[in-house]
């Protein structure tokens, strides 16, 4: 088992991500995990509740000397990998990872504060829609705009990546209840053509 490429790489990775980009300079932050299997270094950005968020994952296959990310496939339905050959693609990879999740996050923030002003009184609890033993949850919940009378159907996707970390995706979609009425019966009249959602 051979670990010099990967302390090299992890001697120098933090320091290039800081000098290319000054949001990363700011905020972003790595740890390394060596004593792993397969030994990986962790990104991610500090709350202000000394929580950390991570947004990338770099694991380093020793025996083939090879550094690589994982990823989940819907179509395939499975976890894939890419390799990445060599640092510029590391450092490529990780900051384009960075700038999507800030991008992301911003997003998040502005569509969480919007949707909190909204007061929703839930009429159901979270209903498991599809689950795939620990790895892969989907739910849905069913609420009613106070102000309003519109419908809110909250969507909330939990996906376990293969060191243990728990991902969540959450979506609110507002709707009238003509827009409803629509929706049950373009569904119903299309059931026979979806495909089953199989490992």
């Amino acid at each position: 088992m051979n670990l010099d490429w990967f302390d090299r790489v992890s001697s120098e990775l933090q320091n290039h991500l800081e000098s290319i980009c000054e949001n990363y300079d700011e905020v972003g932050q790595m740890s390394i995990e060596r004593a792993a299997k397969h030994p990986r270094m962790e990104f991610y950005v500090e709350l202000d509740d000394e929580e950390r968020e991570y947004f990338y994952t770099l694991f380093y296959d020793p025996y083939n000397e090879e550094f690589y990310f994982e990823s989940f496939d819907f179509n395939l339905e499975q976890t894939t990998r890419a390799i990445l050959g060599d640092i510029e693609d590391i450092i490529d990879a990780v900051h384009e990872s960075f700038h999507h999740y800030m991008n992301a996050d911003e997003e998040f923030e502005e569509d969480s504060d919007l949707f909190e002003q909204i007061d929703v009184e839930w009429e159901t609890p979270e209903v498991t829609a599809f689950i795939h033993e620990d790895e892969v949850e989907v739910t849905y919940q069913f609420g009613i705009v106070e102000e309003t009378g519109d419908g809110v159907l909250r969507r909330i996707n939990r996906i376990k990546t293969n060191n243990g970390d728990m991902l969540k995706d959450e979506t609110n979609f507002i709707f009238s209840k003509e827009e409803a009425s629509t929706m049950i019966a373009m569904i119903a009249s299309h059931m026979d053509s979806l495909s089953d959602f199989e490992f």
